[in-house]
């Protein structure tokens, strides 16, 4: 309550924040702010791909990665989906069924099929745990029971308690393939929160597995870390476990997260913190031999502040070593498989990071009180070496590009917290140039299709960079020292066109290889460049062969067009003429009104006008066009031919 305005009060909640004006009488919404609390994050392989999550103390959610392309949404909530579960979690979506989704809550396992609306349970054990003590409970699920999806066989599920539970048949069966993997020190199975606060929901269990990954190189080997300190691996697919927890971890710390590395057998590793017992030390190690030597990533010197406790790491799928952790107090990357780490927040909110996925070469993470966020596009951090980390110009490797079209949102284009279409192209420039900065796109033949002139020198500072806040990519080409990036909008270009973005938009470029080329002070650079079809034209019937004969029509069109603005340009000049007799000056007149539209409330649109409205038609979507677009557009033609005969005599 606001001491100098009681009227004023906040009320917060695991859900958001509340506000009143006028002294409780009517409260704001919890949706005009991202504070939501997502215990983890998965992801589907939908374009665009959702991304899936628990949020405390309200429900399971589900949210696009991009807008659909539809054309209007007045509420990003209506984007939003409810899944499977409840606050705690997990929830994450079948790997090539994406209308299947798994869910739990506190340790109840379901199904969810989206297609029929339905929701099974499939809980390992049907016990009722309120008001049990977890000594006399038959599985000890904890709030966040931790499953998995097999990364080898769809089907297989594990899911766990204080054992691992695994189902060969969705869930309808579950088996038990572990021993007790939990310290289970008996004074500490008690009722949480007694005599004071009793806890009666049977989910605040100490001694439960808390991470629980499989190999996505080697089946059947699987790591499990319990949230009393042990760390377990299993290499025959659940008959033997051993116990490999680290050497010198202090006992009884969390072990929040494991990751088998994607790049070598009998590699992994775990982040763990103890901070609740009031060790606020970073705990992340690495074993390169199935647990049984580890290695400290974290001694609080070498990037990773020591009083930062540790919630998850994660190594790039896409370049071994490279590796992102996730803290209580934000964000770090190594370039050197942990040797040293460095911040890398960038502008999300100093929050902790709960969870992270890499995904399409995006890294999605998830937060405790900020929601999700999507770091699109890790490519140059792929790139980082060699050359890459020179002190000199540099054109990094463009990562692959869908041929997409900008999503519209309530009207309008999407808000620009999402990315736009397009090609990213980054650059690198040791110092400000002094001539004149060109990138240029060319096709398979080498035949310049774009080009983009920056006249140097450059903009004053703040004019055409990144917006700090949004993270807007800019429109226009940057000449900045150090990393530049512009944003090709995969469109055929009119030649040279200024870095303001301003030209007029040609058509979309057809999928297919072409290389960017960057130029200034006498140094140029060439990178390949790959723009892919959007895979959901494929369920459409789109084929390549359709864009190509759509690109092909729309370059006809604006060759016609421009043909026809040289004769009206023609026709223009000779009317200056003073030798003009007032017959020929009628004619030409008469011609030029069959060309150009004419003024007042309601021109009739003549033949320039008609071929831009055909222009519009052919490049509002991807797809075959209209077989009148063709017939119209020869039968401009042929009067555009006869119109300049008619100039001619």
């Amino acid at each position: 309550i606001n001491p100098d305005n009681p009227e004023l009060i906040i009320q917060s909640n695991d859900g958001g924040a509340n506000v009143s004006l006028n002294g409780g009488r009517t409260w704001s919404t919890i949706y005009n702010q991202p504070t939501a609390e997502i215990y983890q994050v998965a992801v589907d392989n939908q374009y665009p791909y959702r991304v899936y999550g628990a949020q405390q103390d309200n429900t399971t959610l589900i949210v696009p990665s991009l807008p659909p392309m539809v054309d209007r949404v007045d509420d990003p909530v209506q984007l939003w989906m409810v899944g499977p579960g409840c606050e705690t979690g997990p929830i994450m979506p079948h790997p090539t069924r994406p209308s299947i989704i798994y869910g739990a809550c506190k340790g109840e396992f379901y199904r969810m099929n989206t297609e029929t609306g339905q929701t099974a349970s499939y809980w390992v054990h049907p016990q009722n745990r309120y008001g049990h003590n977890p000594r006399d409970i038959r599985y000890r699920f904890q709030r966040v029971s931790p499953m998995e999806i097999s990364p080898h066989n769809p089907r297989v599920l594990y899911h766990a308690s204080h054992v691992v539970h695994r189902s060969l048949d969705d869930g309808v069966t579950w088996q038990v393939i572990s021993p007790d993997l939990t310290a289970n020190e008996p004074d500490k199975q008690v009722i949480s929160g007694e005599p004071i606060t009793r806890d009666i929901t049977g989910e605040e269990v100490y001694s439960t597995i808390y991470a629980l990954r499989e190999s996505t190189l080697e089946p059947g080997v699987i790591w499990a870390g319990a949230n009393d300190g042990p760390v377990h691996v299993t290499r025959d697919n659940g008959r033997t476990w051993k116990k490999v927890t680290p050497a010198g971890l202090p006992p009884g710390g969390r072990v929040q997260n494991i990751e088998p590395s994607p790049h070598r057998r009998g590699s992994a590793y775990v982040a763990i913190y103890r901070y609740l017992l009031d060790d606020w030390k970073p705990y992340i190690y690495l074993t390169n031999d199935y647990g049984a030597t580890w290695r400290l990533l974290t001694d609080g010197t070498n990037g990773i502040p020591a009083d930062s406790p540790t919630r998850v790491v994660r190594e790039d799928p896409d370049r071994e070593g490279l590796l992102y952790a996730g803290t209580e107090f934000g964000l770090y990357v190594s370039f050197d498989q942990g040797a040293h780490w460095q911040s890398f927040q960038l502008n999300l909110p100093v929050t902790p990071v709960t969870d992270m996925r890499i995904h399409h070469q995006d890294l999605v993470i998830s937060t405790m009180g900020r929601g999700f966020w999507i770091l699109d596009n890790l490519t140059v951090l792929h790139q980082l070496r060699g050359p890459g980390l020179a002190a000199a110009n540099y054109l990094y490797q463009p990562r692959e590009a869908l041929r997409t079209r900008h999503p519209v949102m309530g009207g309008a284009p999407a808000e620009p917290d999402y990315p736009a279409p397009g090609a990213e192209i980054d650059y690198y420039l040791d110092q400000v140039p002094k001539g004149e900065l060109t990138l240029e796109i060319l096709d398979a033949a080498g035949k310049p299709i774009r080009q983009i002139v920056r006249q140097l020198p450059p903009e004053p500072p703040g004019q055409g960079m990144r917006s700090p806040v949004r993270g807007v990519p800019a429109t226009g080409l940057t000449a900045r020292r150090g990393m530049n990036r512009y944003r090709w909008d995969l469109r055929h270009g009119d030649g040279r066109s200024s870095g303001s973005g301003r030209s007029m938009p040609g058509p979309l470029a057809v999928p297919g290889i072409y290389s960017v080329r960057i130029a200034v002070d006498g140094w140029s650079m060439t990178q390949r460049l790959t723009l892919r079809l959007d895979p959901r034209l494929v369920k459409d019937g789109v084929t390549l062969a359709d864009l190509r004969e759509q690109l092909s029509v729309s370059l006809e069109i604006r060759e016609v067009t421009r043909k026809a603005q040289t004769l009206v340009a023609r026709i223009d000049g000779r009317l200056k003429s003073a030798s003009l007799t007032p017959t020929q000056k009628r004619d030409l007149d008469e011609v030029r009104a069959l060309l150009v539209t004419a003024g007042g409330a309601y021109p009739q649109p003549m033949l320039i006008d008609q071929l831009a409205n055909t222009e519009r038609m052919v490049g509002d979507a991807d797809r075959r066009i209209g077989r009148s677009t063709i017939e119209y557009l020869a039968q401009l033609k042929a009067e555009l031919v006869s119109l300049e005969a008619r100039v001619n005599r």
